[in-house]
């Protein structure tokens, strides 16, 4: 948890120009020394600081801080219903961890947790989501089903749909789903969706659903990731900066409805989206399954969200899992 004075000094400098160590002294209450003692502690949270001499200190990027009120704002009326909780952490250990613990504990329906830095962000096959403090949205929805796990089959597709849903209403064009739970643009990695599933096999469960997208990721953090990435800023040449309260609440608007009408209207409902968002159809793919791996080329997804390849042989075989790279030719 970041202190009330360290918050009250992020807010100031989140504007990105430069503030002297006299200016933020006074607007804190609080002497020269302990302003230098909070801006360590901010470093230490990885928030990067530029100090000039004669001019004082900024963010390297000034940025825009996680609010309630805000967000609550750009949510459609139909949806302020489905919201159960929103919780906002400025640090967390994951998103998708923090609800499941929250579940056990009765948590409401339609619990959202956000949070500005995650210490141990979950990707899939137990890698990290690289998760810098400030900048991107790491968010997670619990939401409870009736009919068990077998009546959420492909939930993680039509959760794909509705974050296109929402990026291409900020004018993101080339955005597409990678299956079975990427967002790409340009074939490259802009977000990842992980669900994770708890409860009776056959009576009632309820589902995480995390979603990690790269708004601004600095280069030196991205440095680690296995594949190549893109984030908005990149996209949209900078525009979406002061823009994350408004896109936690567009994400909100689509995936909310989306899990609230799942149980009724299933896969099915959204197959032929997802197909026209499918980035990989016509591609040349390495599907890696434990310690096989198969090549071909992508021919979309059946009616149940099994991946279709076509191997050399000429034979097409579904795949209900695995691990999908691009072949670079």
């Amino acid at each position: 948890m970041i202190s009330h004075k360290l918050k009250q000094l992020l807010h100031v400098l989140a504007d990105g120009r430069f503030h002297s160590g006299t200016e933020l002294a006074s607007l804190l209450g609080i002497s020269r020394s302990a302003v230098w003692k909070h801006l360590s502690a901010l470093s230490e949270f990885g928030v990067e600081l530029l100090a000039v001499s004669g001019k004082g200190y900024r963010l390297q990027r000034p940025l825009q801080l996680l609010d309630k009120q805000q967000i609550d704002r750009y949510l459609e009326f139909r949806v302020r219903p489905l919201l159960g909780e929103l919780e906002i952490h400025d640090q967390i250990h994951s998103t998708n961890t923090h609800l499941l613990e929250m579940a056990r504990q009765g948590a409401n329906n339609g619990s959202v947790c956000l949070a500005e830095r995650q210490t141990a962000g979950k990707g899939r096959r137990g890698r990290t989501w690289v998760s810098p403090f400030g900048h991107n949205i790491y968010l997670s929805i619990l939401w409870r089903f009736q009919g068990g796990p077998a009546a959420i089959t492909g939930l993680s597709l039509a959760m794909g749909v509705a974050v296109v849903r929402a990026l291409r209403g900020f004018g993101i064009s080339e955005v597409g789903l990678k299956w079975p739970n990427d967002i790409y643009w340009r074939q490259r990695k802009l977000a990842g969706i992980l669900i994770e599933v708890s409860g009776e096999s056959s009576g009632p469960c309820h589902a995480v659903m995390g979603l990690g997208l790269n708004v601004y990721l600095p280069a030196h953090e991205g440095e680690g990731i296995e594949q190549d990435w893109v984030d908005l800023h990149g996209i949209l040449a900078g525009s979406i900066h002061g823009k994350r309260n408004w896109l936690v609440g567009a994400l909100l608007n689509q995936l909310l409805p989306v899990l609230a009408e799942y149980e009724m209207y299933s896969l099915g409902h959204y197959l032929e989206e997802w197909r026209r968002y499918d980035c990989m159809q016509g591609k040349q793919v390495d599907i890696f399954m434990h310690e096989q791996a198969f090549s071909g080329v992508v021919a979309g997804i059946d009616d149940q969200g099994l991946l279709l390849l076509k191997q050399a042989n000429g034979q097409i075989r579904a795949f209900a899992s695995g691990e999908v790279s691009f072949r670079h030719i």
